[in-house]
């Protein structure tokens, strides 16, 4: 029994579920490189049946579960939390978009002319440094505990959900193939069928879950990236029931908190960051698609983020978080440059038809520009942490 309490705490841990994303990833680059190994690593990814294989299942299936419980938290905080009252979440918003256009500012100079491969034109990647991985950057948050204020943590925390939806809506207009209206429509019915079920009450998941299926396929065949529909599935679970006593969105969040963060994103990082090293050379690091996402990350993130904020801060239309300072705010925008698992997201859906063009390098540079993002942030904070404990904190 000692031993389940210990298992648990470490499970229920903030940086639990970067350290084990850190593990997959190291794993993945061992399969993907060991003579002894590297068989298996392929073997592995296209095992199934046919199309429907383990990278098709975790990179449509798996995910789409990810973005439905992005649409439940991202739903329970518009209700009742950070996303309720605008006055209190204008500054991670305002700082989150800072966080977008400069990272795709600085990927779109590097690749703006560069030749198209295969039809495919390398500037199609611009939105893959603008992401912020919520496990890694709340993890090394988490390792920091008191040395940085705690509203510091909600600020990022914020600003991560908030680049999540940013993420979303991206992908939802940028990343789509050849759209079917017939399938288009047949997922707007499963909607409202959703949404119907939520108005009368229903206060059974099998409906929902059922219907959510059925909107996946629908979405999957129309052209749009199937994980969008787990998003819009997860913003029509009800929060609470009719009589208040049951809140089947916070059931849904129970469920799938451990599957999705110490399965499916692990599994997710396993299939995707498997890069075969004796294939790159400097020279790929430094083209123009690799250099954009590695300074888009590093540099991009942390100027546009500090520099947003900076400007809602002095023209007074949003507070400095509370007992923290500028350059404290600097190294939490440093370290979100991790952009890591929905930078790859997007790297995949960008480079699909081309995955081979770049030689990993691609890939490897979202590793570098995050790795990079990740030591420099944690090191600043701890130079710029707050000298003596607070008292008023709350755990984090």
């Amino acid at each position: 029994m000692e031993l389940l309490e210990k298992i648990k705490k470490i499970i229920s841990h903030d940086a639990s579920s970067g350290i084990l994303l850190l593990i997959s990833t190291v794993m993945a680059l061992i399969f993907a490189n060991l003579p002894l190994l590297k068989d298996f690593y392929h073997w592995f990814l296209h095992f199934g049946f046919g199309d429907v294989n383990v990278e098709f299942v975790t990179n449509d299936i798996l995910m789409a579960i990810f973005f439905f419980t992005i649409g439940l938290e991202l739903k329970r905080e518009r209700l009742e939390g950070q996303l309720r009252d605008f006055s209190q979440i204008f500054l991670p918003c305002f700082a989150a978009v800072g966080g977008v256009i400069f990272p795709a500012l600085i990927f779109t100079a590097f690749n703006f002319s560069a030749d198209a491969i295969e039809g495919i034109k390398p500037v199609r990647g611009w939105a893959i440094p603008t992401a912020t991985d919520i496990a890694f950057t709340i993890g090394i948050m988490a390792i920091l505990g008191k040395k940085i204020p705690f509203s510091l943590k909600i600020f990022v925390l914020t600003l991560a959900v908030m680049d999540d939806l940013y993420a979303i809506l991206i992908i939802a207009l940028f990343y789509n193939s050849e759209l079917s209206f017939l399938w288009l429509i047949l997922a707007a019915i499963c909607v409202l069928a959703l949404l119907g079920t939520n108005r009368a009450g229903v206060n059974s998941k099998i409906p929902f879950i059922l219907l959510s299926m059925l909107l996946w396929f629908c979405v999957h065949k129309s052209g749009v990236h199937a994980t969008i529909s787990g998003v819009i599935a997860g913003f029509t679970i009800p929060l609470h029931s009719k009589d208040g006593k049951y809140s089947m969105l916070e059931d849904f969040q129970n469920l799938l908190h451990h599957f999705v963060n110490f399965f499916v994103m692990p599994l997710f990082a396993f299939v995707n960051i498997g890069i075969y090293l004796g294939g790159i050379n400097v020279g790929y690091l430094f083209s123009s698609v690799p250099l954009g996402i590695m300074l888009g990350l590093f540099l991009g993130k942390q100027v546009g983020i500090f520099l947003f904020s900076f400007i809602a801060v002095k023209l007074k239309f949003a507070d400095l978080p509370e007992k923290a300072n500028w350059k404290q705010l600097y190294a939490v925008a440093i370290l979100c440059g991790i952009g890591f698992t929905m930078s790859l997201f997007v790297d995949m859906l960008a480079f699909k038809p081309i995955a081979d063009a770049f030689h990993g390098a691609d890939k490897l540079a979202i590793l570098l520009g995050s790795a990079l993002s990740g030591l420099v942030g944690y090191f600043v904070a701890k130079a710029v942490a707050n000298k003596e404990p607070q008292e008023a904190q709350e755990k984090a």
